[in-house]
């Protein structure tokens, strides 16, 4: 009886195709259902995760509390492909920027314009693309990343699809392939995104005519030297704070850093 009663109430918890626990959904121009969460009241802003991640990367930052407490309405969301929102296979699912297409549909469903952008790794890289795409975007901060992404042939890149693709390709990119699987991410859908992630060249980022912050760890280079990012980007400035790639984004600096900028 005991058994039962757990069952029947795991149930309604879950819902009967247990999925509940994905909401809120919203579906994207395509289908895709994506998940996203929001905090706070005030100006919008979203935050973009990185690769081999998801939205819960922000929840474990100070950043994101940070930012609502400074009177921010903060939209996260699971990429597509990633977390709990769908997992297309398909590579129309991934081609022509279809997860930028996601963010400015989501915010156009929530009626939020005039917003602001925070992207750490490989969601920087998004937020590059998405300033080209956007004339809502309002401020960007990019976290985590050098100018060496606008690069269509960047080996960092194509070194993670090869080995996602092929076994033993690089291995020293394997324990991080093994760290995705062993944390549930599609690694088929991993390396859709390698395979079709956005390229913003120099002479785009050139043309960018809105504030950017650029933030990277003192003890980070996975990404290239973030100071030829600022070089690219009229008007752009670089903040240093504290730790590696894995770590910078949830120091209290760098919730300092981009609450100080998005304020001002």
């Amino acid at each position: 009886m005991k058994v039962y009663l757990f069952v029947t109430c795991l149930l309604i918890t879950l819902g009967a195709n247990g999925q509940t626990s994905r909401e809120p959904l919203f579906t994207s121009f395509d289908g895709t259902k994506i998940h996203y969460d929001i905090i706070g009241e005030g100006k919008p802003v979203v935050l973009l995760h990185g690769f081999i991640s998801n939205s819960e990367s922000w929840k474990r930052s100070a950043v994101r509390q940070a930012l609502a407490d400074a009177g921010f309405k903060v939209v996260t969301l699971d990429l597509r492909g990633n977390g709990l929102s769908d997992r297309p296979h398909a590579a129309e699912a991934y081609r022509d920027n279809t997860e930028l297409k996601d963010v400015m549909a989501l915010m156009k469903h929530l009626n939020l314009s005039n917003y602001d952008v925070v992207g750490y790794s490989r969601g920087a890289i998004l937020t590059a693309k998405l300033l080209t795409m956007d004339k809502q975007v309002r401020r960007a901060v990019m976290g985590g990343i050098s100018v060496d992404f606008s690069d269509p042939n960047w080996i960092r890149r194509r070194s993670f699809f090869e080995a996602l693709t092929k076994p033993g390709s690089h291995p020293e990119l394997q324990p991080a392939v093994d760290n995705a699987k062993k944390s549930g991410a599609d690694t088929v859908v991993l390396a859709r995104l390698q395979e079709f992630q956005p390229v913003t060249s120099k002479a785009e980022l050139a043309k960018i005519k809105i504030p950017v912050l650029v933030v990277n760890g003192d003890q980070d280079k996975d990404n290239g030297d973030p100071q030829t990012l600022v070089d690219a980007i009229p008007g752009s400035r670089l903040v240093i704070v504290p730790g590696n790639h894995g770590g910078a984004m949830r120091t209290p600096e760098f919730a300092k850093a981009v609450v100080d900028f998005l304020k001002n």
